[in-house]
């Protein structure tokens, strides 16, 4: 039996199924999630079907969130997608049901969930919830919303296929979701739109970025910065792939201060590997692209050094 034949097999003979997924989202983590949810209902009307998490205007466009309680978790079938580890699961009941499951594709660094559907060469979460209704599409039913849902997702984790994480069996799966009715136009129309103060951001990203001669760049939005443009942490991902747009740029740090006034750090590369860096640094992630915390001006300095050196050492092997 196929991973995907036992998480249909525990969707069947469940009568609640909660489906959650990582904090601070993004179009991959709220398409996936959706995006399933909607292939289940449509599937299989008799079940009940939740979908957790915080509501984020800007993503009001992929669908709303749905309000749980512990009594809904007694006998449920708990599915988490595209959440490495569980501290970033958004919801705190998520172990609490009858069965959990983990659907993801970062490294699986913690391990938790039974069954568990971890493939790190998918371009997201999304492309493996497509996969999932590919492999029992005799059971499940895709509707034009979930195609939008999960292109959309797909769309979001590979960079508009620039990521090299977009694989032919990739483009296979736009292209099917795109046949089932997905909006292609103008999904990646929404997802390239920017306000205009993010705009005036990425003017200041530009102009404030320090470039390393190693090819390692990175630049600080404290508070005071991210207040002049009216803006919050959620906006800053309209930022994050600029650097990488710049020749003599391989690999990229962007620090955002949070409120309490630590960093949350957002790592990129173009090549150098930036994973093994964040989990020094209280994160994780992709080799291309990672998650990681800096607590003060001290520890910034110290993950510029440390991606100063990784970026040295992949020019001294390429």
């Amino acid at each position: 039996m196929t991973v995907q034949t036992e998480i249909l097999t525990l969707i069947k003979s469940a009568k609640t199924i909660i489906i959650q997924r990582h904090q601070r989202p993004d179009p991959d983590a709220i398409g996936s999630q959706l995006g399933l949810a909607d292939i289940i209902k449509t599937s299989f009307p008799a079940k009940r079907v939740l979908t957790p998490g915080k509501q984020y205007h800007g993503f009001d466009w992929l669908g709303q969130m749905d309000e749980v309680t512990e009594e809904d978790y007694q006998d449920a079938l708990v599915l988490v997608l595209d959440t490495a580890n569980q501290p970033r699961v958004d919801g705190e009941l998520y172990n609490t049901g009858k069965t959990l499951v983990k659907i993801d594709h970062h490294p699986n660094d913690d391990a938790f969930g039974d069954p568990q559907w971890v493939d790190v060469d998918a371009s997201s979460t999304s492309e493996l919830i497509y996969d999932f209704y590919a492999a029992n599409s005799k059971d499940l039913t895709l509707t034009a919303n979930a195609a939008r849902l999960l292109y959309a997702g797909i769309v979001g984790d590979t960079g508009r296929f620039l990521y090299s994480a977009t694989k032919p069996s990739t483009m296979r799966a736009a292209a099917a979701l795109m046949e089932a009715g997905a909006d292609a136009t103008a999904v990646n129309r929404i997802e390239d739109t920017i306000t205009l103060p993010v705009a005036r951001l990425s003017a200041y990203v530009y102009e404030h970025l320090t470039q390393l001669d190693s090819g390692a760049a990175y630049v600080i939005l404290t508070n005071e910065i991210m207040d002049s443009f009216e803006i919050g942490d959620a906006s800053t991902a309209g930022v994050v792939p600029l650097p990488g747009r710049i020749d003599t740029v391989e690999a990229w740090a962007i620090f955002v201060q949070q409120k309490e006034g630590d960093f949350r750090i957002r790592l990129r590369s173009k090549g150098p590997a930036i994973n093994e860096l964040a989990k020094l640094h209280d994160g994780g992630g992709h080799p291309m692209a990672s998650g990681a915390k800096a607590a003060d001006q001290q520890e910034i300095e110290q993950v510029v050094r440390e991606l100063d050196q990784v970026a040295r050492q992949y020019k001294k092997e390429v």
